[in-house]
Protein backbone atom coordinates (compact mmCIF):
# COMPACT_ATOMS: atom_id res chain seq x y z
CA UNK A 1 0.00 0.00 0.00
CA UNK A 2 1.45 3.24 -0.69
CA UNK A 3 1.46 5.90 1.42
CA UNK A 4 0.63 9.61 1.36
CA UNK A 5 1.22 12.63 3.63
CA UNK A 6 -1.57 15.18 3.63
CA UNK A 7 0.40 18.10 5.62
CA UNK A 8 -2.81 20.60 7.31
CA UNK A 9 -4.65 17.45 7.08
CA UNK A 10 -7.14 18.60 10.02
CA UNK A 11 -8.68 21.40 7.83
CA UNK A 12 -11.32 21.18 6.01
CA UNK A 13 -10.02 20.77 2.89
CA UNK A 14 -6.89 18.67 4.07
CA UNK A 15 -9.79 16.39 5.98
CA UNK A 16 -11.39 15.98 2.36
CA UNK A 17 -8.37 14.98 0.47
CA UNK A 18 -7.15 12.77 3.23
CA UNK A 19 -10.53 11.06 2.92
CA UNK A 20 -10.23 10.88 -0.88
CA UNK A 21 -6.85 9.26 -0.80
CA UNK A 22 -7.95 7.23 1.67
CA UNK A 23 -10.72 5.60 -0.49
CA UNK A 24 -8.24 5.40 -4.01
CA UNK A 25 -6.38 2.84 -1.43
CA UNK A 26 -4.05 4.54 0.09
CA UNK A 27 -2.26 4.55 3.80
CA UNK A 28 -2.99 8.27 4.77
CA UNK A 29 -0.73 10.10 6.98
CA UNK A 30 -2.70 12.75 8.98
CA UNK A 31 -0.33 16.03 9.32
CA UNK A 32 -1.13 18.77 11.99
CA UNK A 33 0.82 21.19 14.06
CA UNK A 34 -1.57 23.13 16.44
CA UNK A 35 -4.86 20.49 16.50
CA UNK A 36 -3.82 16.67 17.35
CA UNK A 37 -7.54 16.49 18.61
CA UNK A 38 -8.55 17.50 14.86
CA UNK A 39 -6.39 14.95 13.24
CA UNK A 40 -6.91 11.73 15.16
CA UNK A 41 -10.60 12.65 14.22
CA UNK A 42 -9.69 12.69 10.73
CA UNK A 43 -7.70 9.60 11.06
CA UNK A 44 -10.69 7.91 13.02
CA UNK A 45 -12.86 8.28 10.51
CA UNK A 46 -10.93 7.21 7.58
CA UNK A 47 -10.35 3.94 9.16
CA UNK A 48 -14.29 4.21 10.65
CA UNK A 49 -14.89 4.40 6.90
CA UNK A 50 -12.47 1.05 5.67
CA UNK A 51 -9.24 3.07 5.35
CA UNK A 52 -6.02 3.27 6.98
CA UNK A 53 -4.31 6.04 8.49
CA UNK A 54 -2.29 7.67 11.45
CA UNK A 55 -1.39 10.92 12.54
CA UNK A 56 1.39 13.42 12.70
CA UNK A 57 2.32 16.66 14.41
CA UNK A 58 5.11 19.12 13.66
CA UNK A 59 5.66 22.54 12.59
CA UNK A 60 6.69 22.94 8.86
CA UNK A 61 8.18 25.84 9.49
CA UNK A 62 10.74 24.66 11.85
CA UNK A 63 13.10 22.51 9.38
CA UNK A 64 15.16 20.68 12.32
CA UNK A 65 11.83 19.32 13.76
CA UNK A 66 10.38 18.58 10.19
CA UNK A 67 13.18 16.64 8.94
CA UNK A 68 13.31 14.32 12.32
CA UNK A 69 9.75 13.80 12.32
CA UNK A 70 10.20 13.08 8.18
CA UNK A 71 13.03 10.81 9.26
CA UNK A 72 10.71 8.49 11.70
CA UNK A 73 8.18 8.35 9.33
CA UNK A 74 10.73 6.68 6.87
CA UNK A 75 11.66 3.95 8.75
CA UNK A 76 8.25 2.19 7.41
CA UNK A 77 8.84 3.42 3.90
CA UNK A 78 9.15 5.94 1.46
CA UNK A 79 6.37 8.43 1.02
CA UNK A 80 5.40 8.27 -2.46
CA UNK A 81 2.16 10.90 -2.34
CA UNK A 82 3.17 14.22 -1.14
CA UNK A 83 0.10 17.08 -0.84
CA UNK A 84 1.65 20.07 0.75
CA UNK A 85 -1.87 21.54 2.19
CA UNK A 86 -0.39 23.24 5.35
CA UNK A 87 -0.89 27.06 5.30
CA UNK A 88 -1.82 30.45 7.10
CA UNK A 89 -2.29 34.05 6.49
CA UNK A 90 -1.62 36.83 8.23
CA UNK A 91 -3.20 39.88 5.90
CA UNK A 92 -2.35 43.50 6.44
CA UNK A 93 -1.63 46.03 4.17
CA UNK A 94 2.18 46.46 3.18
CA UNK A 95 2.63 49.95 4.70
CA UNK A 96 1.38 48.51 8.06
CA UNK A 97 2.86 44.65 7.77
CA UNK A 98 5.10 43.79 10.44
CA UNK A 99 8.34 41.72 9.52
CA UNK A 100 7.10 38.98 11.38
CA UNK A 101 3.60 39.24 9.93
CA UNK A 102 5.81 39.02 6.53
CA UNK A 103 8.19 36.27 7.70
CA UNK A 104 5.54 33.30 9.51
CA UNK A 105 3.73 33.22 6.52
CA UNK A 106 6.53 32.41 4.20
CA UNK A 107 7.85 30.58 6.50
CA UNK A 108 5.04 28.39 6.56
CA UNK A 109 3.80 28.87 3.44
CA UNK A 110 7.25 28.86 1.58
CA UNK A 111 9.81 27.66 3.51
CA UNK A 112 7.36 24.88 4.63
CA UNK A 113 7.48 23.27 1.17
CA UNK A 114 10.95 22.91 1.30
CA UNK A 115 11.59 21.38 4.41
CA UNK A 116 8.53 19.12 3.82
CA UNK A 117 9.30 18.03 0.43
CA UNK A 118 13.30 17.85 0.23
CA UNK A 119 13.42 14.77 3.10
CA UNK A 120 11.45 12.98 1.34
CA UNK A 121 12.79 13.09 -2.65
CA UNK A 122 15.60 10.51 -2.54
CA UNK A 123 13.51 7.84 -1.42
CA UNK A 124 10.44 8.64 -3.32
CA UNK A 125 12.73 8.81 -6.43
CA UNK A 126 14.29 5.79 -5.08
CA UNK A 127 10.65 3.90 -5.95
CA UNK A 128 10.63 5.45 -9.56
CA UNK A 129 7.15 6.17 -9.08
CA UNK A 130 5.75 9.75 -6.97
CA UNK A 131 3.26 12.25 -6.71
CA UNK A 132 3.50 15.89 -5.25
CA UNK A 133 0.60 18.37 -5.20
CA UNK A 134 1.34 21.72 -3.65
CA UNK A 135 -2.14 23.50 -2.63
CA UNK A 136 -1.80 27.26 -3.57
CA UNK A 137 -4.18 30.15 -3.99
CA UNK A 138 -5.86 32.42 -6.40
CA UNK A 139 -3.85 35.28 -4.91
CA UNK A 140 -0.78 33.47 -5.75
CA UNK A 141 -1.90 34.32 -9.36
CA UNK A 142 -4.00 37.51 -9.28
CA UNK A 143 -2.26 38.98 -5.48
CA UNK A 144 -4.42 39.87 -3.55
CA UNK A 145 -4.72 43.51 -1.07
CA UNK A 146 -3.21 42.97 2.04
CA UNK A 147 -1.87 40.06 1.21
CA UNK A 148 2.05 40.61 0.14
CA UNK A 149 3.13 38.34 2.64
CA UNK A 150 0.95 35.51 1.01
CA UNK A 151 0.83 35.93 -2.65
CA UNK A 152 4.30 36.08 -2.46
CA UNK A 153 4.54 33.00 -0.81
CA UNK A 154 2.23 31.34 -3.44
CA UNK A 155 3.48 32.44 -6.06
CA UNK A 156 7.24 31.50 -5.23
CA UNK A 157 5.60 27.77 -4.33
CA UNK A 158 4.19 28.12 -8.21
CA UNK A 159 7.62 28.43 -9.52
CA UNK A 160 9.11 25.97 -7.20
CA UNK A 161 6.33 24.06 -8.55
CA UNK A 162 7.59 24.15 -11.90
CA UNK A 163 11.10 23.63 -11.45
CA UNK A 164 10.76 20.90 -9.53
CA UNK A 165 9.05 19.35 -12.08
CA UNK A 166 11.64 19.47 -14.47
CA UNK A 167 14.11 18.02 -12.11
CA UNK A 168 12.07 15.04 -11.17
CA UNK A 169 10.03 14.34 -14.53
CA UNK A 170 12.07 11.86 -15.68
CA UNK A 171 12.36 9.74 -12.75
CA UNK A 172 8.02 8.84 -13.11
CA UNK A 173 7.15 11.76 -10.56
CA UNK A 174 4.68 14.57 -10.92
CA UNK A 175 4.61 17.51 -9.35
CA UNK A 176 1.43 20.04 -9.88
CA UNK A 177 -0.40 22.47 -8.09
CA UNK A 178 -3.77 23.77 -7.60
CA UNK A 179 -4.91 27.16 -7.09
CA UNK A 180 -8.32 27.09 -5.52
CA UNK A 181 -10.33 30.15 -5.32
CA UNK A 182 -13.03 30.35 -2.64
CA UNK A 183 -13.68 27.29 -0.74
CA UNK A 184 -16.60 26.70 2.16
CA UNK A 185 -15.25 26.55 4.70
CA UNK A 186 -14.91 28.05 8.71
CA UNK A 187 -12.63 30.55 7.65
CA UNK A 188 -14.04 31.42 4.01
CA UNK A 189 -17.49 31.46 5.86
CA UNK A 190 -16.67 34.22 8.22
CA UNK A 191 -14.92 36.51 5.36
CA UNK A 192 -17.51 36.30 2.68
CA UNK A 193 -21.51 35.93 3.05
CA UNK A 194 -23.02 34.26 0.11
CA UNK A 195 -23.74 37.79 -1.82
CA UNK A 196 -20.31 38.38 -1.77
CA UNK A 197 -19.78 35.45 -3.59
CA UNK A 198 -22.11 35.96 -5.93
CA UNK A 199 -20.81 38.50 -6.99
CA UNK A 200 -17.23 38.04 -7.26
CA UNK A 201 -17.66 34.11 -8.49
CA UNK A 202 -19.21 33.72 -12.19
CA UNK A 203 -20.84 30.35 -11.43
CA UNK A 204 -22.34 31.84 -8.11
CA UNK A 205 -20.93 29.49 -5.50
CA UNK A 206 -18.30 28.71 -3.15
CA UNK A 207 -16.30 25.99 -4.36
CA UNK A 208 -16.50 22.02 -1.46
CA UNK A 209 -13.32 20.98 -0.26
CA UNK A 210 -14.33 17.81 -1.84
CA UNK A 211 -13.90 19.41 -5.59
CA UNK A 212 -10.37 20.45 -4.50
CA UNK A 213 -9.85 16.69 -2.91
CA UNK A 214 -11.34 15.17 -6.28
CA UNK A 215 -8.60 17.51 -8.49
CA UNK A 216 -6.20 15.80 -6.12
CA UNK A 217 -7.69 12.26 -6.24
CA UNK A 218 -6.89 12.66 -10.23
CA UNK A 219 -3.74 14.50 -10.07
CA UNK A 220 -2.17 11.63 -7.73
CA UNK A 221 -3.58 9.07 -9.82
CA UNK A 222 -1.85 6.74 -12.88
CA UNK A 223 -3.96 8.75 -15.34
CA UNK A 224 -2.26 12.00 -14.72
CA UNK A 225 0.62 10.79 -15.49
CA UNK A 226 1.35 12.40 -18.62
CA UNK A 227 0.59 15.93 -16.47
CA UNK A 228 3.43 17.72 -14.55
CA UNK A 229 4.57 21.23 -13.49
CA UNK A 230 1.37 22.77 -14.36
CA UNK A 231 -0.36 25.32 -12.01
CA UNK A 232 -4.37 24.39 -12.28
CA UNK A 233 -7.12 27.11 -11.09
CA UNK A 234 -9.50 25.67 -9.27
CA UNK A 235 -11.91 29.27 -8.45
CA UNK A 236 -15.81 28.72 -10.48
CA UNK A 237 -14.38 31.28 -13.48
CA UNK A 238 -13.11 33.84 -11.52
CA UNK A 239 -9.66 33.78 -13.88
Amino acid sequence: MKRALVTGGSGAIGRAIGQRLARDGLHVIVHTYQHPELALEVADAIRSAGGSAETTAFDVADEEQTRQVLTELLEAGPIQVLVNNAGLHDDAPMAGMSFMQWRRVIDVCLNGFFNVTQPLLLPMISTRWGRIVNISSLAGITGNRGQTNYAAAKAGLHGATKALALELASRGITVNAIAPGIIAGPATDAVFDAATIKTLVPMRRAGAPAEVADLVGFLTSEQAAYLTGQIISLNGGII
